[in-house]
């Protein structure tokens, strides 16, 4: 169970560096498909670095975030299979990472970093005006049909396939 929490907690810190660098280095619209539409309409499009070496550094940072993810991925399941988990411990794993990551999205990046500290605004004045008067988080409805429909729902088909072996 230790080792799951300390899973989910890499797997939020990676997602959390890959918005870092998406946002802040590599500066692309096609990474922001989660933003509210009447954000992304207003988004200009950076041509310009916002210093020399950021693409290069933000890119680095994505990979790293990428490498993290699989990381956590391949360990979860390497350790269930050594430990000879169940389907049912391998869903409960599965599905508690994908929740505490979640939950950790919800409440921590929507509300605080992009609500409260404005970090995607720093960037990105022109949205300032898409997001005033929001007070909780960013497609509600999108967040709760993954956290309580298509979380569990690929929790339980990699549950099912990894015990299989």
């Amino acid at each position: 169970m230790l080792l799951t929490i300390y899973l989910a907690i890499v797997f939020c810190a990676a997602m959390a560096l890959m918005l870092l660098s998406c946002v802040a280095f590599i500066q692309d619209n096609r990474f922001f498909s989660s933003a509210p539409k009447e954000a992304r309409e207003v988004l200009v499009h950076r041509e310009k670095e916002l210093f020399y070496g950021a693409r290069a550094i933000g890119w680095t940072l994505f990979i790293l975030s990428v490498l993290m993810i699989l990381g956590a991925g391949l360990i979860s399941v390497w350790d269930g299979l050594r430990s000879g988990f169940t389907f049912r411990q391998f869903f409960v794993r599965f599905v508690l990472i994908f929740t505490i990551y979640k939950v950790c999205d919800m409440a921590l990046v929507d509300n605080f970093l992009l609500l409260k500290f404005h970090f995607f605004q720093h960037y990105y004045p022109e949205a300032e005006h898409a997001m005033e008067g929001r007070k909780y988080g960013f497609n509600i409805k999108s967040q709760l049909l993954k956290l309580f429909v298509i979380f569990p729902a690929v929790s339980a088909l990699a549950a099912w396939i990894c015990s299989l072996f």
